[in-house]
């Protein structure tokens, strides 16, 4: 049972399935069974299940109705380690493709001179019949047995799928060809046979279909091994996302380093990261300083400088000194771990037009066995005779094998999610695209979603003849002998101005409420509100009074700094807006989004901030609990609305928002609660990841307009008898490789900031 916050499910791995129809008929036993509620997703061969709560069904239970119904079903195994193949990329040390590539050289040496034979008259030999029978023979035998071993296995169990339709397709060109050859005229020498697109008219028995049989198998069988090798690339994102982790790590254990595998560590454990290595887990940093590369994780290109208390996450790479870190999230909670069990739980999922796909492919299959049968009687009630009528019948039931439409929205959803992942852009579900295409309007969080949620020194204005790097440097080091977070961002502007450390206070006083006051090499310096000032006579001249004025009235927070018996400047202190925040927001605009600004700041912070950014419209002093109200007045107003956000009071809004898009930076209830998970701090990533979604949402259209055109269109031709076979089961396989190809092409998504 695997459980994440507020579900637990069961997940299964399915074998034996080679169509979407074979994943509708698991899918509708396991429904079946009571408290169960399951989907069976073809591309990824899984079953995820979830049971009613008190349902006393166990796994086991699962398992054998899976295979009942004539398919195999297991817990997946845990991950093995993975070889790289000829062009140095990873792939699953046992790809399962190892049986089909052998079967498919067999079939292509064999069925390509009895191809060959049929198709050109002056290759046509004596006997050359008998030579075609006897390389046809292991084709159809051998290298489709996968495809009449699931037929019969369907067949036993009351069930018709895809393989039906090829085996039922190769076995009747088999066995007229053995007909015609032993029991006709095809076997006397010197026949000879035209090839043709279309059928044949006139009833003979001289006429053979070997290079059909051969040919759709070899057709048929390329297919799916160019789609399985399709399918497997495009889980690759998701495979590297989990092998990004550190395989040991050093903990310390009485004082001594003890390497041990990550799977051992345990919250508590700590753990020694040396330069250039992986942190192995999620941590809280208690020892040393440096700085810490983020890019595989979540893309951002900046190392962040990290020391006591600051907090890790796993898989980031340390670029600098020798850390000590204590583990706080193991295993399972850690954010890679979330970040992959996302990006699974999304390539699961179906969209809605992927289950209407599912529907008809459940009924598809039959319904195309009862057309090739009524096909052969129509041919033969008009007297067409036997061979067209067979020809066409055989036709019918290859062209329309159910192939693409099952692969349609599993492979895009593969690509997508996986290369959202590798861009820092996690859906949690199909369901999710539908959103993406209908937004209008994006709501934006202020505080730490366009802004950096941090005081920063963004103004410093001096009184004459002062110097700024004096202001800084007395101001800076009073206030660095402070913990209150305008004091931090008083003395981090500091150091930066000086380049080095700031000297240390002979005298220090906190004045509650009003600021500090102490000596500073010297100099007897005053940091705080103008009222401090006063209580020591002192007065802001008049230039530095306008400018105190005008900071607060803009929102921001104004310090007065004052030395040796004169106020000498004001230091404008405020939560300053994040670089990209502009630029996210004229991309949100280009792809036809309103944005909005949302914050319980004042009127006048949320306006500058507005304003910097180019948002015209704003909507200030918002208690948190009154955001869900908002978003859903502006949907009663006929918006459909995106949320951005990253903190707790945003988790409601997000999950009321019709698309939810949670900062990685933020809190865990806001990711949870979202619908798109973001996990750069970056805004720009918001425009990305609703451009990727839209992406992925067109390209599952595509997928699905193929796959029903091509059966629609197919079908009448193949019926009408303008189809050969051979042709067909070429058509068919390349309608399965183009949807996954197609698929693919996601895989080449940039994001606007790459």
């Amino acid at each position: 049972m695997i459980t994440v916050p507020g579900e637990q499910y069961i997940e299964l791995e399915i074998g034996g399935m080679t169509c979407a129809s074979c994943a509708a008929r698991v899918e509708k036993k396991l429904n079946r069974m009571d408290g169960v509620t399951a989907s069976v997703n073809y591309a990824t061969e899984k079953a995820r299940v979830s049971l009613d709560e008190g349902s006393a069904l166990e796994t086991a239970d699962l398992i054998a109705t899976v295979e009942k119904t004539g398919y195999t079903a297991a817990v997946p195994a845990p991950p093995v380690p993975e070889s790289a193949d000829e062009e140095g990329a990873t792939e699953p040390a046992d790809d399962g493709l190892t049986a089909l590539r052998q079967r498919l050289l067999t079939a292509l040496v064999l069925s390509v001179p009895v191809i060959l034979m049929a198709m050109v008259p002056a290759l046509q030999f004596t006997n050359w019949q008998w030579l075609s029978l006897t390389l046809a023979a292991p084709v159809v035998v051998f290298a489709a047995w996968p495809f009449h071993r699931a037929a019969w296995t369907n067949l036993r169990h009351g069930a018709a799928t895809m393989d039906t339709l090829i085996s039922m397709g190769t076995l009747a060109a088999f066995g007229w060809s053995l007909w015609a050859l032993f029991f006709g005229t095809a076997g006397m020498p010197g026949m000879h046979h035209l090839f043709e697109l279309t059928l044949t008219r006139g009833d003979s028995g001289g006429s053979i279909y070997l290079e059909a049989a051969a040919g759709v198998t070899t057709f048929i069988l390329a297919g799916r091994y160019f789609e399985a090798r399709a399918k497997r690339k495009a889980g690759a994102a998701l495979r590297a996302l989990m092998e990004l982790g550190a395989k040991d790590v050093a903990v310390l254990r009485d004082g001594r380093e003890v390497r041990i595998p990550t799977a051992e560590l345990t919250v508590g454990d700590l753990f020694v990261v040396r330069p250039g290595e992986k942190i192995a887990t999620d941590g809280r940093v208690t020892g040393g300083s440096s700085a810490v590369d983020a890019a595989l994780l979540t893309g951002e290109s900046v190392p962040v400088e990290v020391g006591p208390g600051d907090t890790v996450t796993g898989a980031t790479v340390n670029a600098g000194g020798r850390l000590v870190v204590e583990a706080t999230r193991v295993g399972a909670d850690t954010q890679l771990a979330r970040m992959a069990r996302m990006v699974e739980e999304a390539q699961n999922g179906k969209a809605a037009a992927q289950r209407l796909a599912d529907r008809i492919s459940a009924v598809f299959v039959p319904v195309v066995i009862a057309l090739a049968v009524g096909t052969l009687g129509y041919w033969l009630g008009t007297g067409a005779g036997a061979t067209a009528a067979f020809t066409a019948a055989v036709a019918v039931l290859i062209i329309a094998c159910p192939c693409a439409l099952g692969l349609a929205t599993p492979t895009a959803l593969m690509v997508g999610t996986g290369r959202g992942a590798q861009l820092g852009i996690l859906l949690k579900g199909p369901e999710v695209l539908e959103s993406t295409r209908a937004v209008d309007t994006v709501v934006l969080d202020k505080t730490g979603t366009v802004t950096t949620g941090v005081m920063t020194l963004t103004g410093v204005h001096l009184a004459d003849d002062v110097d700024r790097a004096t202001a800084l440097w007395l101001a800076g080091a009073l206030e660095h002998a402070s913990e209150h977070p305008i004091a931090r961002a008083v003395a981090t502007a500091a150091e930066e101005a000086v380049s080095g450390a700031l000297p240390v206070p002979q005298k220090f006083e906190n004045v509650p409420g009003l600021g500090v006051r102490g000596e500073v090499d010297g100099h007897t310096v005053l940091v705080g509100r103008e009222r401090l000032l006063a209580d020591a006579g002192l007065t802001l001249p008049e230039p530095l009074a306008t400018a105190k004025r005008q900071a607060e009235e803009a929102g921001a927070t104004a310090v007065a700094v004052a030395w040796d018996g004169a106020a000498r400047a004001v230091l404008v202190i405020a939560d300053a807006v994040k670089e990209t925040s502009a630029e996210a927001v004229r991309r949100l605009r280009a792809l036809g989004l309103t944005p909005v600004l949302l914050t319980g700041d004042n009127r006048a912070v949320a306006e500058a901030v507005a304003a910097e950014v180019g948002i015209d419209e704003v909507i200030a002093e918002v208690l948190p609990q009154d955001k869900v109200a908002v978003i859903e007045r502006l949907r009663a107003e006929g918006r459909t609305v995106a949320m951005v956000g990253d903190g707790v009071n945003d988790a409601a809004a997000l999950a009321t928002a019709d698309l939810g898009l949670a900062m990685g930076t933020g809190t865990d209830a806001a990711i949870e609660a979202g619908d798109l998970t973001l996990v750069r701090g970056d805004l720009r990533a918001a425009a990305d990841a609703i451009r990727l979604a839209r992406a992925t949402l067109g390209t599952i259209r595509t997928n699905l307009f193929w796959a029903f055109g091509y059966n629609v269109a197919a079908l009448p031709l193949a019926a009408a008898g303008l189809l050969n076979p051979m042709i067909a089961g070429a058509a068919m396989a390349f309608s399965s490789v183009f949807v996954v190809g197609n698929s693919l092409r996601l895989r080449r998504f940039r994001a606007t900031a790459e």
